[in-house]
C-alpha cells in the first residue's frame, strides 16, 4: 500500500464520516462539494471534511483509493457511499439519513 492510500486508509478509519471534497465546509470551492456539506449539515451528522486542494497526493490519491473519479467523495464508517450525485439521490430517497441511523453515526453538537 502506497505512502498516500495508508494515509487516507487512516482517515477513512479514524472517522465515523468522511468528505473528501474541493475547499472547506465553511468556504467549498465548487458546487458539488457546497451540495454535499449542505445534504451533512441537513442531516445533523457531525462529519470530518479533507480539502483536497490543500493536498495534491490526497487530490489523486483518493480517486484511486475508491476507484471514483470525481470528487467530492464520501465515507461512512469505512464504506465508500458515492459522490455528490449520488448523495443527493440518496438523501432524497431517505436512504443516507437510515444509513447514517443503521450506522449510528454520531449527531453533530
Amino acid at each position: 500500500m502506497s505512502e498516500t492510500n495508508a494515509r487516507i486508509q487512516s482517515i477513512v478509519e479514524t472517522h465515523d464520516v468522511v468528505l473528501f471534497m474541493k475547499g472547506t465546509p465553511l468556504f467549498p470551492q465548487c458546487g458539488f462539494s457546497s451540495r454535499a456539506v449542505a445534504i451533512l449539515e441537513h442531516l445533523g451528522v457531525d462529519f470530518q471534511s479533507v480539502d483536497v486542494l490543500q493536498d495534491m497526493e490526497i487530490r489523486s490519491g483518493i480517486k484511486s483509493f475508491s476507484d471514483w473519479p470525481t470528487i467530492p467523495q464520501l465515507y461512512v464508517k469505512g464504506e465508500f457511499i458515492g459522490g455528490s450525485d449520488i448523495m443527493t439521490e440518496m438523501f432524497e430517497d431517505g436512504e443516507l439519513e437510515q444509513l447514517m441511523a443503521e450506522k449510528q453515526v454520531a449527531r453533530a453538537d
